[in-house]
């Protein structure tokens, strides 16, 4: 073959092969597969951490507990592997105060916001061991653990310190008359300012059901509503309550 037909043979060969065509597509390809699922992958992760644990899910889940018998939506339920039906030892959940209701995504920013602990109420419903509740427990127990008069507390409360070598020496207890019920009685140990008050400052057990036990947890910042969060815990915890026909 001449110099001139191979020139010419060249002139008319194609600039970008087919094969070549053929790579970079399946190339093109491969990287917008790749980048849909990293995007995919990425809204899922994000997700998942922006829910940290919670569930929007309302469904039913039923928990037996002793010889009671709790239905509960699965967005109170604060822990995943808790958020099935069957017998229970215990069940923690949170709720927002005061409406008292389950994570939803709407409502998801009081969940996640540590700066505003008094959003949120955490409680755990367990089989009673005691016979009484902390009120019950003031007079025979707590009383003798007090340190000196009380003072004046918030929302009407009398806040006593207790004993240094009583076990309870970092905690103060907060009691008042109760409308002809058992006096109200609380233990808290109180941040040195409002600004690191957490979502456990103060807790508090009462006696609900046939046999339960339920510890609620709170801020310090909420003790002027004690009377109210009290009877809204109670009746929270009773509206859950299955009774047997």
């Amino acid at each position: 073959m001449s110099v001139s037909s191979a020139a010419s043979s060249d002139d008319h060969s194609p600039l970008i092969s087919p094969r070549f065509i053929y790579r970079v597509t399946a190339v093109a390809v491969s990287l917008a597969v790749l980048t849909v699922g990293i995007s995919g992958a990425g809204r899922w992760f994000g997700q998942s951490l922006a829910q940290a644990g919670h569930t929007a899910s309302t469904q039913t889940t039923d928990i037996f507990i002793g010889r009671d018998h709790l239905r509960l939506p699965a967005n109170v339920i604060r822990f995943e592997n808790q958020r099935v039906t069957g017998v229970a030892e215990r069940t923690d959940l949170y709720v927002t105060w005061p409406a008292l209701e389950g994570y939803t995504n709407e409502n998801r920013q009081l969940f996640n916001d540590v700066d505003h602990p008094e959003n949120l109420i955490f409680l755990q419903i367990s089989q009673s061991t005691m016979s009484r509740d902390m009120s019950g427990r003031l007079e025979p127990i707590y009383s003798h653990l007090f340190d000196g008069a009380p003072t004046e507390g918030p929302g009407g409360l009398a806040r006593h310190a207790m004993k240094k070598n009583s076990g309870y020496g970092d905690e103060v207890m907060f009691t008042a008359e109760n409308a002809g019920k058992a006096p109200y009685a609380v233990r808290c140990i109180l941040p040195q300012s409002a600004a690191l008050s957490t979502s456990a400052d103060c807790q508090r057990d009462i006696h609900a059901g046939g046999d339960l036990v339920v510890l609620y947890r709170f801020s310090s910042q909420l003790l002027p509503q004690w009377q109210a969060i009290d009877k809204a815990i109670l009746d929270f915890v009773s509206a859950k309550l299955v009774i047997a026909p």
